[in-house]
């Protein structure tokens, strides 16, 4: 599958609205595009960001998905958003535990690698990720993006609740530090979400 994140800061005060905007008419217009398998919507409304992320089965439908999305992101956004970022992946691994829920937490890991790396980060990531998070109370499932052009990914650990997410810290900064030494890449990001829905069909 291919994914496209869209990443949006802006004023904590203003985020709900965004979010019902995005809940609503942006998931109506996402159902309707051809080659939709899913999205999820996830919060820090404490510093006020934003992260949306929508699944389709090939690159094409994702690729004719933004025509439209692209005309419509910013009357969704606003008057929220200050800044919008959209970055575009390969879901290189999708490991479902079980179903997410709503309230629950997401940690994202951002990375940058030697693109020539790629399949290294995710062989990586399959064979010692994986195993670890498995082990964790309260895992829902564990992704890896990746941009194999620009070497950069996003790993996403996601927990069924916020207490899960937190507990977890610390054996997955140690899971971190040995994949990354590993893989040859360079943390160039963490950051943790409140789940507001998270709905992809994985197979």
């Amino acid at each position: 599958m291919f994914v496209r994140a869209v990443y949006a800061t802006g004023d904590p005060a203003l985020l709900d609205t965004a979010v019902r905007s995005l809940n609503s008419e942006g998931r109506d217009l996402l159902e309707e595009r051809p080659g939709y398998r899913g999205a999820g919507v996830f919060a820090d409304r404490e510093l006020g960001k934003l992260l949306a992320v929508s699944w389709w089965e090939s690159e094409e439908a994702r690729r004719h998905s933004d025509e439209v999305m692209r005309e419509r992101r910013g009357a969704l956004l606003e008057p929220f958003a200050g800044t919008v970022a959209v970055a575009n992946y390969e879901a290189a691994v999708v490991h479902q535990v079980r179903a997410p829920q709503q309230g629950g937490g997401l940690r994202i890991t951002r990375m940058e690698f030697d693109p020539r790396d790629t399949d290294l980060v995710i062989d990586t990531f399959r064979a010692t990720v994986v195993p670890r998070a498995e082990s964790l109370p309260g895992l829902a499932r564990a992704t890896l993006l990746v941009d194999r052009e620009r070497g950069r990914a996003m790993a996403g650990t996601l927990f069924v609740d916020r207490a899960s997410l937190a507990a977890s810290r610390g054996s997955v900064a140690t899971v971190r530090h040995e994949a990354s030494a590993k893989a040859h890449v360079d943390v160039v990001g963490l950051e943790e979400f409140e789940v507001v829905y998270a709905d992809v069909r994985v197979e």
